[in-house]
Protein backbone atom coordinates (compact mmCIF):
# COMPACT_ATOMS: atom_id res chain seq x y z
CA UNK A 1 0.00 0.00 0.00
CA UNK A 2 1.54 3.31 -0.92
CA UNK A 3 1.27 6.43 1.17
CA UNK A 4 -1.36 7.81 -0.94
CA UNK A 5 -3.92 4.67 -0.58
CA UNK A 6 -3.31 5.24 3.06
CA UNK A 7 -3.60 8.84 2.35
CA UNK A 8 -7.07 8.29 0.91
CA UNK A 9 -8.49 6.13 3.56
CA UNK A 10 -7.48 7.55 6.89
CA UNK A 11 -8.30 10.70 8.13
CA UNK A 12 -5.73 13.33 7.77
CA UNK A 13 -5.76 13.66 11.65
CA UNK A 14 -5.52 10.21 13.13
CA UNK A 15 -1.63 9.90 12.49
CA UNK A 16 -0.76 13.20 14.08
CA UNK A 17 -3.33 12.71 16.66
CA UNK A 18 -1.12 9.02 17.69
CA UNK A 19 2.08 10.70 17.01
CA UNK A 20 1.27 13.68 18.78
CA UNK A 21 1.39 11.64 22.01
CA UNK A 22 5.01 10.29 21.90
CA UNK A 23 7.65 9.85 19.45
CA UNK A 24 6.53 6.54 17.60
CA UNK A 25 9.46 3.22 17.18
CA UNK A 26 9.62 3.20 13.31
CA UNK A 27 8.24 -0.17 13.48
CA UNK A 28 4.82 1.01 15.01
CA UNK A 29 5.00 3.38 12.38
CA UNK A 30 5.07 1.37 9.78
CA UNK A 31 2.79 -0.96 11.29
CA UNK A 32 -0.24 1.91 11.80
CA UNK A 33 0.73 3.01 7.90
CA UNK A 34 0.40 -0.93 6.50
CA UNK A 35 -2.78 -1.82 8.62
CA UNK A 36 -4.77 1.86 9.27
CA UNK A 37 -6.88 1.48 6.01
CA UNK A 38 -8.16 -1.99 6.88
CA UNK A 39 -8.79 -1.49 11.02
CA UNK A 40 -10.67 1.47 9.63
CA UNK A 41 -12.40 0.08 6.91
CA UNK A 42 -13.20 -3.05 9.14
CA UNK A 43 -14.60 -0.62 12.08
CA UNK A 44 -16.62 1.43 10.12
CA UNK A 45 -18.62 -1.92 8.44
CA UNK A 46 -19.60 -2.74 11.88
CA UNK A 47 -20.40 0.29 13.20
CA UNK A 48 -22.02 2.40 10.50
CA UNK A 49 -20.12 5.71 11.63
CA UNK A 50 -17.19 7.20 9.71
CA UNK A 51 -16.27 9.60 13.15
CA UNK A 52 -17.46 6.93 15.88
CA UNK A 53 -15.03 4.05 13.43
CA UNK A 54 -12.16 6.53 13.29
CA UNK A 55 -12.53 7.26 17.19
CA UNK A 56 -12.50 3.56 17.72
CA UNK A 57 -9.45 3.07 15.42
CA UNK A 58 -7.59 5.61 17.20
CA UNK A 59 -7.83 4.28 20.71
CA UNK A 60 -7.21 0.76 19.28
CA UNK A 61 -3.77 2.01 17.86
CA UNK A 62 -3.01 3.72 21.18
CA UNK A 63 -3.26 0.47 22.79
CA UNK A 64 -1.31 -1.60 20.34
CA UNK A 65 1.43 1.42 21.02
CA UNK A 66 0.86 1.09 24.69
CA UNK A 67 1.58 -2.42 24.22
CA UNK A 68 3.87 -2.72 21.49
CA UNK A 69 6.54 -4.55 23.35
CA UNK A 70 4.41 -6.98 24.88
CA UNK A 71 2.43 -7.89 21.62
CA UNK A 72 6.19 -8.09 20.12
CA UNK A 73 6.52 -10.93 22.51
CA UNK A 74 3.39 -13.02 20.93
CA UNK A 75 3.80 -16.03 19.17
CA UNK A 76 1.92 -14.47 16.76
CA UNK A 77 1.79 -10.56 16.34
CA UNK A 78 -0.61 -10.09 13.64
CA UNK A 79 -3.24 -12.15 15.47
CA UNK A 80 -2.77 -10.41 18.71
CA UNK A 81 -2.80 -6.94 16.97
CA UNK A 82 -6.32 -7.87 15.34
CA UNK A 83 -7.43 -9.34 18.34
CA UNK A 84 -7.55 -5.89 20.33
CA UNK A 85 -9.70 -4.49 17.34
CA UNK A 86 -11.74 -7.13 17.26
CA UNK A 87 -12.28 -6.72 20.73
CA UNK A 88 -12.86 -3.24 20.77
CA UNK A 89 -15.13 -3.33 17.65
CA UNK A 90 -17.13 -5.84 19.76
CA UNK A 91 -17.09 -4.24 23.06
CA UNK A 92 -18.45 -0.86 21.35
CA UNK A 93 -21.51 -2.79 19.73
CA UNK A 94 -22.37 -4.68 22.96
CA UNK A 95 -22.14 -1.19 24.28
CA UNK A 96 -24.75 0.07 22.21
CA UNK A 97 -26.99 -3.60 22.09
CA UNK A 98 -26.53 -4.11 18.91
CA UNK A 99 -25.38 -5.77 15.86
CA UNK A 100 -22.64 -4.96 13.27
CA UNK A 101 -23.90 -2.36 10.97
CA UNK A 102 -23.59 -4.16 8.13
CA UNK A 103 -26.97 -5.73 8.63
CA UNK A 104 -28.57 -2.31 7.67
CA UNK A 105 -26.49 0.23 6.42
CA UNK A 106 -26.90 0.92 2.82
CA UNK A 107 -23.34 0.81 1.12
CA UNK A 108 -22.40 -2.53 3.02
CA UNK A 109 -25.85 -4.03 2.19
CA UNK A 110 -25.09 -2.52 -1.63
CA UNK A 111 -21.22 -4.75 -1.31
CA UNK A 112 -22.61 -7.55 -0.22
CA UNK A 113 -25.51 -7.67 -2.95
CA UNK A 114 -22.93 -7.39 -5.20
CA UNK A 115 -20.74 -10.14 -3.82
CA UNK A 116 -24.25 -12.28 -3.93
CA UNK A 117 -23.14 -13.94 -7.08
CA UNK A 118 -19.59 -15.24 -4.89
CA UNK A 119 -21.20 -15.84 -2.07
CA UNK A 120 -24.25 -17.92 -4.05
CA UNK A 121 -26.87 -16.70 -2.09
CA UNK A 122 -30.55 -16.20 -2.47
CA UNK A 123 -32.91 -12.48 -2.71
CA UNK A 124 -33.08 -13.04 1.32
CA UNK A 125 -30.68 -9.98 2.26
CA UNK A 126 -32.18 -9.98 5.94
CA UNK A 127 -31.41 -13.49 6.08
CA UNK A 128 -27.59 -13.17 4.34
CA UNK A 129 -26.82 -10.65 6.61
CA UNK A 130 -28.35 -12.41 10.28
CA UNK A 131 -26.57 -15.74 9.05
CA UNK A 132 -23.28 -13.74 8.47
CA UNK A 133 -23.76 -12.35 11.90
CA UNK A 134 -23.75 -15.12 13.76
CA UNK A 135 -20.85 -17.12 12.05
CA UNK A 136 -17.92 -17.63 14.12
CA UNK A 137 -15.70 -15.36 14.69
CA UNK A 138 -12.82 -16.10 12.29
CA UNK A 139 -15.14 -17.10 9.73
CA UNK A 140 -17.29 -14.00 10.26
CA UNK A 141 -14.04 -12.10 9.87
CA UNK A 142 -12.76 -13.91 6.69
CA UNK A 143 -16.12 -13.54 4.95
CA UNK A 144 -16.50 -9.24 5.94
CA UNK A 145 -12.86 -9.16 4.71
CA UNK A 146 -13.10 -10.91 1.31
CA UNK A 147 -16.67 -10.17 0.28
CA UNK A 148 -17.44 -7.04 1.90
CA UNK A 149 -14.59 -5.35 2.04
CA UNK A 150 -12.97 -6.88 -0.89
CA UNK A 151 -9.81 -7.84 0.30
CA UNK A 152 -7.61 -10.78 -0.89
CA UNK A 153 -6.98 -14.14 0.72
CA UNK A 154 -2.99 -13.17 1.26
CA UNK A 155 -3.96 -9.65 2.81
CA UNK A 156 -6.69 -10.73 4.85
CA UNK A 157 -3.99 -13.66 5.95
CA UNK A 158 -1.00 -11.36 6.49
CA UNK A 159 -3.71 -8.75 8.51
CA UNK A 160 -5.12 -11.79 10.61
CA UNK A 161 -1.79 -13.18 11.32
CA UNK A 162 -2.60 -16.66 9.94
CA UNK A 163 -1.35 -18.14 6.50
CA UNK A 164 -3.45 -17.97 3.54
CA UNK A 165 -4.48 -22.07 3.80
CA UNK A 166 -6.03 -21.46 7.03
CA UNK A 167 -7.58 -18.36 6.05
CA UNK A 168 -9.04 -20.00 2.53
CA UNK A 169 -10.26 -23.02 5.26
CA UNK A 170 -12.13 -20.32 7.14
CA UNK A 171 -13.67 -18.80 4.35
CA UNK A 172 -14.80 -22.44 2.97
CA UNK A 173 -16.56 -23.49 6.34
CA UNK A 174 -17.85 -19.85 6.27
CA UNK A 175 -19.67 -20.01 3.10
CA UNK A 176 -20.93 -23.56 3.99
CA UNK A 177 -22.35 -22.38 6.88
CA UNK A 178 -24.12 -19.68 5.51
CA UNK A 179 -25.26 -22.12 2.28
CA UNK A 180 -27.21 -24.35 4.97
CA UNK A 181 -27.93 -21.41 7.35
CA UNK A 182 -30.03 -20.21 4.67
CA UNK A 183 -30.71 -23.85 2.60
CA UNK A 184 -29.41 -23.29 0.13
CA UNK A 185 -28.24 -26.49 -2.20
CA UNK A 186 -24.64 -27.93 -2.36
CA UNK A 187 -22.85 -26.18 -5.44
CA UNK A 188 -20.51 -27.86 -7.32
CA UNK A 189 -16.97 -28.31 -6.04
CA UNK A 190 -14.70 -25.82 -7.38
CA UNK A 191 -12.84 -26.35 -10.83
CA UNK A 192 -9.31 -26.17 -9.24
CA UNK A 193 -10.26 -28.60 -7.15
CA UNK A 194 -11.57 -30.99 -9.13
CA UNK A 195 -8.51 -30.71 -11.32
CA UNK A 196 -6.67 -31.68 -8.40
CA UNK A 197 -7.79 -35.48 -8.05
Amino acid sequence: MNGEDFDDAVPSDLPQQVGALNHLPLDFEAFYLTHGRLYLAYAESHLGNEDQAKELVHQVFLEIKDAWKALLGEGNFEKAAWAVLRQAVGLQLEAEDRRPSFIADGSIARALRASRDQLKIMDSSVGLYTAIADLPPKQFDVIVLRHVLGYSTRDIAWFMGLSESVVDYHHRNGRERLRLQLGLPASERPRKERDTR
